[in-house]
Order: structure tokens, then C-alpha cells, then sequence
């Protein structure tokens, strides 16, 4: 130690822990952001993707050489450019060679490349082989021609392009994904022509609106036949902002009652289709369908076939179901984040996005015209040089033969440069016979027209902007192609409910004393006679179809549903609603409902209140059920009554003292839920004590007739019976014969 320093610190920046990590990872995220996971929008590609293209074009392999094994490819670009992993660079390779994950792909692949329905299931890149397709040019064409920028590769060896000087907006063409640190970027491909389209318009008119331009670009166009049912509003507004979504949905043809889909959305496998589809027939919960086949073949990558049941079902209504609930309908996010000409990452639209690249291409085209127009100044200058040489011949001879220093001599006697000086020194002599001279003259001329043409070019900038849109008419029409994905205004596809996917049949719903639910098959069944388990026995029984839910009710007034299908068969004893249900505490199950949603209920509490209510609504869409009917202090929940015309039906309450009041229906209130109104009128002490309560209670329709039964015996009232028990609502009822002061139960035909 030195005056307190430690002299092996000596010469060590040292600085706080927090700083550092923060540098660090800034650092980090912006190499991750600009040299790994955006696209720029001068050519659209990310560097992998830059390096394997250059490096393929220098190794010779263009869209006529021979292929050459992949794994050459990949140790060049290793090699020389890209110091990273060989599986995700081959991967890279393999993404750009798939004609079903690229619209214009810009590796041509030899072997297996992997399928539509298994995009990673290619060969190792020793078997594969590849080379650049036709439309590869469109990047590499000008690249020698002083139109890029280039920067020393990771080991200062060589030499590489910073961009690739593309002819078209491959960023758009092509679409890239890509997840950086904080930010992503997912740009969908487009038509060739169309964008071709759009770039020529806003060259031609700097001021067109994104208007404008969306009537050439209709929207994104993908490899795959599958139809865009984005809206056209949706699909302006993600244009507008550089964010959003893009649905695409299968298509299908019917093919004698057959359902044959034809194409399938973007990235979606065949055979995962049939496997989702396969799912839901297992779980029973696609009744109309009978089969399913994948005729897919050479001829027809995309063929899957889907039986239906019988004619009679609903293709439509089916579909729209299938299109919900797997990926034959499929979205995908769209956010047009790209690295711009200033070097910073950033969301653009669909117009900035264009004039930027269109801002690429002049200065692209400017550089390359000036590179050339230096060209041809260098020759036009080593020519008048050779010229001045051709017509002193004899004497550029003497010089040479006799001068110790003939450059000097030649450059002092003709007064000529350096260059061109070389360039005479550097003739052969076959090169100065007598025909030379027109040769001569007449390259000259030539490239004296072309300077002329260049430098006019280069002068006027309507003269720029008309080469550059010949020249993208020209690729477009080499290039181009129809659009592949229609666009195409559907309805939003939507799920069957479960009540519509069960199959419809008859079934009874049974429930015991102990809470015990289960469900037989048909309406015929004896509820009582089935056997149950010891200590428990028959409570309640509902019939309904298999497709509607049953209602069950507990102690505490609450409802709750179970659809009738997921019931156990009245074969076993059933399963505890409790494990599927979450009643009130201390509460226990007490009846059973089902049938048309659309059925009037007559709810009450043995308290001597209730109101009229439809089945749907005691559905309740959670184990906690829902709370129906309010209980007053000591009152008991009444099985409802079944209503068949709330209009004309009358009420029968019949009480524990042999008390029966008769009133029209329509004096009760239509509740979802509550207390009610009062039926028949009972002290309410008497209730709380259980002295006096309703033990029946029952709609009686016009011309019906109820019974009432008291251990062994019975008695009916027919429709005038009835007369003698009306009386207004709430009031005391009359006293029934005797014999039938302790009323057991009634029932109503």
C-alpha cells in the first residue's frame, strides 16, 4: 500500500458496479437490436441473412452454376463473416431456400428442405444442397458497382458489404420476425407488383397519401392461397401506424357432400389441423362430423378432408366452428419495426416506409451512375493518352528505346499524366497497328455518348427518377407474380356452444337425499326403482335432452346448472354434485329442473311467497350457483311448479292446516330472482315456529284438474271444483274435506 492506494490497481479504471451493469447491457441490447434481430430497410435483411447471400455470391453460386452442399455455405460464412453457431445460420439459410415461409425465396434448395407441415424437419446441411435463385439479383446485382459501403469482417481479413444495394423493397417483399431486446418486429410479405406498383406512384408524386397508396397495396400477400378476412379499415389503420393484426382464414370447396380444405393460413401444419380437429371428435364435442382423411399429395400439397355426418347439417354454421376453435383461422401480429436510413430501430408506416427505402434506392442509383460515370472518365482519359501515343508512334519508339526514364519523358514530350503515361508502357505492340485507330476513336465516341447521358442523368433529378422507376417496372416484370392470398370480406367465425355440439336425446336427470346426480338414457326410466347407496334414496327426477342443462336447487334458494351430456349413466349411482358444485354451507341439494330453456317456473319458499320465472334463467355459469329465491326466517324452498300458460294458468297452494287458496298466475310477479309476492297468507310466526307452512303448491292450466293425495287416499278437483278455493292473492284459502287436513303431495294433468 501506497498512500492508500493498492499498487496492483495501478493503471485499472475502476468504476461503480450499477454503471458498468447499465453500459454493459446497453450495449448488449443495441447489438442484439442492430446487428442480430431487425431487418434495415435499405434490402430487408437481417446480417445473417446479408452475410449467407454475399457469401453464396462469392463462393459463384448463382441461380445457373451447380449446386453446392450447404455445409460449404455455412463454413464460409462462419468462416469469414459471422462467428456465430452453424445450426442457427444453416437455419437462417433454411427459412430463406422454404417456398412456403418466404414469398420470394432467396435460396434455391437441392434435397430436403423441410415441409409446410413440418418446417423443421430438414436434412443436416451435409446432404442438402443450394445456390441463389433469379430473384437474388435483385440484392447482389449492383454490388460491385460502388453502391454500398463496405467495413472490414470480424478478423480484419476481409472486407463486406454493410447492405445489400436492393432494387426492390425486399423488406416488404420478403417480411421479416425478429425479437430484439425490448422491441420485436414482425412484417408481413407483399406482392412483388404491387409494391412495384406503389413505390412508382409515390416517386412520381412525393405528396400521395397512404390513401393512394393502399389502392395498390391491397394488403399483405403471403405464400400460402389461404384468404386475408382482415377488414380493409384494419388493415389502413396497421398501415397507418406500422402495428396491428392480420387474420387469415382456410379455404374449403364441397366436393359431393364432402368438405375438401384446399389452403391453409401462413405457418399452419396440416396435419396439426387434423390432430385439433381428431380432438374434439374424441371428446365427443363435434357430433356432425364423421370422418376425417389428409389426401394431400405432389399434385396437391394441402387436401384434408372432413366427412359430415349426415346432409343435413350446417357446413357453414360447422365451419365457423372450426375456424374458432383450431387454426384453420389464424392471426397474426404485425409491427413494421425496422432500422432506417439514420441507423435507429423504429415503428414506421407503410408510407414512411416506402419513401425511405425509396430514399435508399436514389442514393443507390446516384452512387452507382457516379462510380460508373468515374469510370468512364478514367478510359476516356487513357484513351486520348493512347491516341497522342498512336499518331507520335515513331517517336513514343525512339523514346522508349533510347530514354533511361521513358515515363518521364513520355509524360514531358506529350504532355500527358502518369496514367496514361503507364497505360502506353503497358501497350502491346500488337496493339498499334493501323486498324487501332478507329478502335480507338470509335470507344471514344462511345463512351463519350455515355458520359454525356450520365452526367445529364446525374444532373437532373426527373431524369434520376425516371431510370429508377424503368428500372423497378423492369424487375417487376421479371420478377413478379399474381397475388397468392385473396382478400376476402367474411363474417367473424364463431364457436358452437356446448348445448348445440352435444348429440340430442332423451334423458332423465335423477337426484338422491344425499345429493347424488346422474343421467339415463331415455324418458321411460322408473327413477325410484334404480338402485342407490345404502342409507340413501330417491329425491327428485328431471326429463330433458341430452344438449339442454339441468337445474339443480339447494336449501338456501340458490341455482345451479350442469350440462346434462357430462352426468354419469344411470347404470352407476351417480357421482356428488359437491364435487362438481360448490353449495352454500350447510346447504343441500333439494330439486331438479331441465328442459326448454324457454319453460315458465312457479319458484316459491314454504313460507307462502314466490313469482313466476323462465328455466335459462337459474343457469348459473359457476360452481357457486346463483341466488334465486330469498327465504324468509324458518322457510323451506317448494319444488317448482311447472307453468303452461303464464296468461291463463291459476295458482293452487294448499297449506300443513288443509287450508287451499286458488288465484289467476298473473297476480305473481316475473322475477329473475327474490322473495316474491305473497301467495297464500300464513302468520309468520306460525312460519318461523314450523307450526303453519305451504306443503304444495301447483299451475293449474285452463280445463286441467290437480289431485291431491293424503296417505291412501286421494281427491280430485276438476276446473269448476277449483272455483270454490278462489280467492284473492294472499289470503287464508278455504278449509279442504276432511280426511284431507295432512295433504302428502299433489300432481296436475
Amino acid at each position: 500500500m501506497a498512500n492508500g492506494i493498492d499498487q496492483s490497481l495501478e493503471g485499472i479504471e475502476q468504476m461503480p458496479l450499477k454503471d458498468f451493469t447499465e453500459k454493459a447491457y446497453l450495449d448488449y441490447s443495441m447489438y442484439v437490436i442492430l446487428d442480430r434481430a431487425l431487418p434495415h430497410v435499405g434490402d430487408g435483411l437481417k446480417p445473417v441473412q446479408r452475410r449467407i447471400i454475399y457469401a453464396m455470391s462469392e463462393l459463384g453460386l448463382s441461380a445457373t452454376a451447380k449446386f453446392k452442399k450447404s455445409a460449404r455455405t455455412v463454413g464460409d460464412v462462419l468462416g469469414k463473416f459471422h462467428p456465430h453457431g452453424d445450426s442457427a445460420c444453416y437455419e437462417a439459410m433454411v427459412l430463406m431456400a422454404q417456398d412456403f415461409s418466404y414469398r420470394y425465396p432467396l435460396v434455391d434448395g437441392q434435397g430436403n428442405w423441410g415441409s409446410a407441415d413440418d418446417p423443421k424437419s430438414f436434412a443436416a446441411m451435409r446432404y442438402t444442397e443450394a445456390r441463389l435463385t433469379p430473384y437474388s439479383q435483385v440484392l447482389l446485382s449492383e454490388l460491385g458497382q460502388g453502391t454500398v459501403d463496405w467495413t472490414p469482417n470480424f478478423d480484419g481479413t476481409l472486407q463486406e458489404p454493410v447492405m445489400l444495394p436492393a432494387r426492390l423493397p425486399n423488406v416488404l417483399l420478403n417480411g421479416a420476425t425478429g425479437i430484439a431486446v425490448g422491441m420485436a418486429t414482425d412484417i408481413p410479405p407483399h406482392n412483388l407488383r404491387e409494391v412495384a406498383s406503389a413505390c412508382i406512384h409515390l416517386l412520381e408524386s412525393s405528396r400521395a397519401t397512404l390513401e393512394e397508396l393502399c389502392e395498390h397495396i391491397k394488403g399483405p400477400d403471403y405464400p400460402t392461397e389461404a384468404e386475408i378476412i382482415t377488414p380493409p379499415a384494419d388493415i389502413f389503420k396497421m398501415y397507418e401506424t406500422g402495428n396491428g393484426s392480420i387474420r387469415m382464414r382456410a379455404r374449403y370447396e364441397r366436393e359431393q357432400g364432402d368438405i375438401v380444405i384446399t389452403a391453409l393460413p401462413h405457418q399452419v401444419s396440416g396435419a396439426k389441423i387434423l390432430e385439433q380437429i381428431a380432438q374434439q371428435m374424441q371428446a365427443k364435442k363435434l357430433p356432425m362430423v364423421e370422418d376425417l382423411r389428409d389426401e394431400s399429395d405432389h399434385e396437391n400439397p394441402t387436401r384434408l378432408v372432413i366427412v359430415p355426418r349426415s346432409n343435413r347439417v350446417d357446413v357453414e354454421r360447422m365451419m365457423s366452428h372450426l375456424f374458432a376453435t383450431t387454426d384453420l383461422e389464424r392471426t397474426y401480429r404485425v409491427n413494421l419495426n425496422v432500422i432506417g436510413l439514420n441507423g435507429r430501430p423504429q415503428v414506421k408506416g407503410l408510407r414512411e416506409v416506402l419513401k425511405e427505402w425509396l430514399e435508399f434506392r436514389y442514393e443507390t442509383v446516384r452512387r452507382r451512375l457516379e462510380y460508373r460515370l468515374g469510370k468512364v472518365r478514367d478510359r476516356l482519359h487513357l484513351l486520348d493518352g493512347l491516341l497522342i501515343a498512336f499518331l507520335n508512334i515513331d517517336e513514343v519508339i525512339r523514346i522508349i528505346r533510347t530514354a533511361d526514364e521513358p515515363k518521364a519523358e513520355l509524360m514531358h514530350a506529350f504532355n500527358l499524366s502518369a496514367a496514361q503515361a503507364d497505360y502506353i508502357l503497358d501497350t502491346k505492340l500488337r496493339q498499334l497497328a493501323r486498324l487501332e485507330e478507329m478502335k480507338i476513336r470509335a470507344e471514344q465516341e462511345e463512351l463519350a455518348e455515355e458520359r454525356d447521358r450520365l452526367e445529364k442523368t446525374l444532373g437532373s433529378k426527373q431524369r434520376m427518377k425516371t431510370l429508377i422507376r424503368k428500372e423497378i417496372e423492369a424487375d417487376a416484370e421479371k420478377f413478379g407474380d399474381d397475388r397468392r392470398s385473396p382478400l376476402v370480406e367474411r363474417s367473424a367465425a364463431e364457436a358452437l356452444d356446448e348445448t348445440e355440439l352435444a348429440p340430442s336425446e332423451p334423458v332423465t336427470v335423477i337426484l338422491s337425499e344425499k345429493g347424488w346426480a346422474r343421467g339415463g338414457k331415455g324418458h321411460e326410466i322408473d327413477p325410484e326403482s334404480v338402485s342407490y347407496k345404502a342409507g340413501d334414496r330417491y329425491q327428485d327426477a328431471a326429463r330433458l335432452r341430452s344438449n339442454q342443462s339441468a337445474v339443480f336447487l339447494d336449501t338456501a334458494g340458490r341455482s345451479y346448472s350442469i350440462p346434462a351430456h357430462t352426468l354419469p349413466s344411470a347404470r352407476s349411482q351417480g357421482e356428488p354434485l359437491t364435487g362438481r358444485l360448490a353449495p352454500a354451507k350447510g346447504a343441500t341439494f333439494c330439486a331438479t329442473l331441465g328442459g326448454n330453456p324457454d319453460q315458465w317456473y312457479l319458484v316459491a319458499s314454504d313460507a307462502g311467497y314466490g313469482f313466476q320465472v323462465q328455466l335459462k334463467e337459474l343457469y348459473a355459469k359457476n360452481k357457486a350457483g346463483k341466488a334465486l329465491l330469498t327465504l324468509p326466517k324458518g322457510a323451506r324452498v317448494l319444488r317448482p311448479a311447472q307453468i303452461s300458460d303464464p296468461t291463463s294458468d291459476r295458482v293452487v297452494a294448499i297449506t300443513n292446516e288443509g287450508r287451499m287458496l286458488v288465484f289467476p298466475l298473473s297476480d305473481l310477479p316475473v322475477l329473475s330472482r327474490g322473495k316474491g309476492n305473497k301467495i297464500i297468507g300464513i302468520p309468520t310466526k306460525r312460519v318461523e315456529s314450523r307450526e303453519e307452512f305451504v306443503v304444495a303448491i301447483a299451475s293449474v292450466p285452463e280445463g286441467g284438474r290437480l289431485t291431491a293425495y293424503s296417505g291412501k287416499r286421494h281427491i280430485t278437483f276438476k276446473d269448476t271444483d277449483l272455483d270454490a278455493y278462489q280467492g284473492e292473492r294472499g289470503r287464508r284459502g278455504n278449509k279442504l274435506p276432511r280426511g284431507f287436513q295432512k295433504v302428502d303431495e299433489i300432481s296436475v294433468e
